[in-house]
């Protein structure tokens, strides 16, 4: 596995940064930059797996909606990149679009691999709003990302997965955790540099987009007893995985992976607060 650099993001002074300012961006866009990993997914060497861990990875139900939401989101993020004026800015998140579509490419490639069948995607339309499609696909990781952390560890311990299937795949997870911080330290930034007339709108927007990933994912659960792929794998599919925990302990341990692995960046950047603070409420009210 490539050793990825976490030094001190060049052209970032030493000492506190101010949310919003020019070091605040210098350092959540290079921090992306600085931690990239040249991975090629044509070339991962996918592990021969034995029959009862092959029948377990074909019968999940979320290659369909995995590779369409990698594809979808790939879209979005290189749609507002384009947008961007700024170069350091515009470079950060043609890096993220880039990672998105390579996570579509991991992804054809496993199921191809492993003689997984896909449904027709359908088309993937540009954005009429650009900034909206961006903010539905980094709060939407924000979400999937604090569930998977959880999720891909419980499944480590338990074996769910052979070892080699785990660390050939370890990469993307790793890489939605810089995706999350990235953009989490965007909306902060683009927030405190926007003009004051445009920032109701855009709290409102904010807000819409929340309101919009509730709706999607209710709506989805509500189709599962219909054949209807599983978008909300992340939160309900522990198990799926064989994991026997109780909802209290995958939480717990949700929790621990997403503050282990956000741990490794810089700690001036925001880290994505609304998803465990709303399990960290949760939470008090279990054993």
């Amino acid at each position: 596995m490539t050793v990825l650099n976490l030094a001190f993001p060049a052209e970032v002074r030493d000492g506190p940064v101010r949310i919003g300012s020019e070091d605040h961006k210098k350092l959540f866009c290079r921090t992306l930059l600085a931690t990239f990993n040249p991975y090629k997914p044509a070339v991962i060497d996918w592990p021969k797996l034995e029959q009862v861990a092959l029948d377990r990875l074909t019968a999940l139900p979320i290659w369909n909606i995995a590779v369409q939401t990698e594809n979808r989101a790939s879209v979005n993020v290189a749609s507002y990149g384009e947008t961007i004026i700024d170069p350091l800015l515009k470079k950060a998140v043609g890096l993220n679009a880039f990672e998105e579509k390579r996570h579509r490419h991991v992804l054809a490639n496993l199921v191809q691999a492993y003689g997984i069948k896909l449904a027709p995607e359908p088309s993937y339309p540009r954005p009429r709003d650009p900034e909206w499609a961006f903010m539905v696909t980094g709060y939407s990781e924000c979400i999937d990302s604090f569930f998977a952390f959880g999720l891909f560890e419980a499944a480590k311990r338990t074996g769910f997965f052979p070892e080699a299937l785990v660390d050939t795949f370890e990469p993307v997870i790793h890489e939605e955790g810089r995706h999350i911080l990235f953009y989490v330290n965007w909306v902060a930034w683009h927030r405190r540099n926007m003009p004051l007339w445009r920032r109701p709108w855009f709290e409102l927007k904010v807000l819409a987009v929340w309101a919009f990933l509730i709706w999607e994912r209710i709506g989805i659960a509500s189709n599962l007893d219909h054949g209807v792929q599983d978008n909300n794998f992340t939160v309900s599919g522990a198990e799926q995985l064989g994991v026997e925990l109780k909802p209290a302990e995958l939480m717990d341990l949700c929790l621990a992976e997403n503050d282990r692995r956000l741990s490794a960046y810089d700690l001036r950047l925001l880290r994505p607060r609304f998803i465990p603070a709303m399990v960290r409420i949760a939470r008090r009210f279990m054993r």
